[in-house]
């Protein structure tokens, strides 16, 4: 397991949240949980710039789909399709399944461009209490060997889901009451949720699997996901887990040929004695380079979520480690 680096530039690593990076035209963007969607870019991966928001007011369909919204946006997910910028975004109460997953598109990143425009195209998915055991939050876009655009999702509940999308990406192609669960920490698909632990949302229950990211790697889609515990500072408990298949709806299985829809996963990194805990990443390409990009709570600095930016390799079976 790599122990991470605490050094004085890592300490002063930007404040964030679920964080997802792209890089146009030499300029890297950031998307994190924010007001509006947290933005911000660099020229070299270590000085950042804040920039505008994504959104100056929360969009009105999601105050009216979610009554306590009020403009905090969750765990944005950023891709280049169809000659376009997607980003996908989250929107829900917390601790409950009354969530939403919205898209909103631009044909650039550069907001110095005349082109830029973000545009919002509202509702992808809904879920609902006592309707839908599954929490429509996290989304990350995946698109497939043939062309096809999948989107996975979830947190808790029933575990994490994958749904088909139309042909440009904007609405589900699929029925939403039989989409497959690709990973949990139940080993019984059949099991109820269990329950919460400590003083966690009871309506939440205590799958703690969250935030899936679909990598294509050679012959193979990677499933990372984030289980245990974010957002709690010293006390967070967050890990990173990933299992792979080599069809994009799975089963998506570890190192020891256990299912994740069935609680398996091989551990790719958890908290040490600088990092409390460490989760909801996403994994960037830019060139030959591989990324690991995620939050972790800093030991150091009263438990801060806080950007990580780690190299990525893939040892002789396969499967992804961080270089030390």
């Amino acid at each position: 397991m790599l122990l991470l680096h605490n050094t004085l530039a890592q300490s002063a690593a930007p404040i964030i949240h679920d964080p997802v990076l792209i890089k146009e035209k030499g300029t890297y963007y950031l998307f994190a949980t924010g007001q509006g969607i947290a933005v911000m870019s660099s020229k070299d991966l270590t000085t950042w710039k804040t920039e505008a928001p994504v959104f100056n007011q929360p969009p009105a369909w999601a105050v009216k789909a979610v009554p306590t919204f009020t403009g905090h946006i969750w765990a944005p997910d950023i891709s280049y399709h169809h000659g376009k910028y997607y980003l996908y975004y989250s929107v829900s109460a917390f601790g409950k399944n009354t969530s939403c997953i919205g898209l909103a598109t631009t044909p650039t990143l550069d907001p110095h461009d005349p082109n830029f425009k973000w545009t919002d195209h509202g509702l992808v998915i809904q879920s609902f209490p006592g309707k839908t055991n599954w929490n429509a939050i996290d989304p990350n876009l995946i698109i497939d060997k043939q062309g096809k655009a999948y989107l996975s999702f979830g947190s808790f509940w029933d575990g994490l889901k994958l749904v088909r999308l139309n042909d440009d990406a904007t609405a589900v192609d699929e029925d939403l009451t039989h989409i497959p669960t690709i990973a949990s920490r139940k080993t019984n698909p059949a099991d109820p949720n269990p329950p919460a632990i400590e003083d966690n949302p009871r309506d939440a229950g205590g799958n703690a699997i969250e935030a899936p990211f679909i990598y294509k790697h050679k012959n193979y889609y990677y499933l990372f996901a984030s289980i245990d515990y974010c957002c709690k500072g010293p006390r967070s408990t967050y890990k990173m887990i990933v299992g792979r298949s080599r069809d994009i709806r799975g089963p998506y299985l570890d190192d020891n040929n256990r299912d994740m829809a069935r609680g398996g996963g091989k551990m790719v990194l958890a908290g040490d004695a600088n990092w409390h805990g460490v989760g909801h990443n996403a994994v960037f390409k830019d060139g030959k380079d591989e990324y690991l990009v995620f939050h972790g709570y800093d030991a150091h600095d009263q438990g801060k979520p806080k950007l990580h930016i780690e190299t990525i390799t893939w040892d002789k079976d396969g499967w992804p480690i961080l270089r030390k």
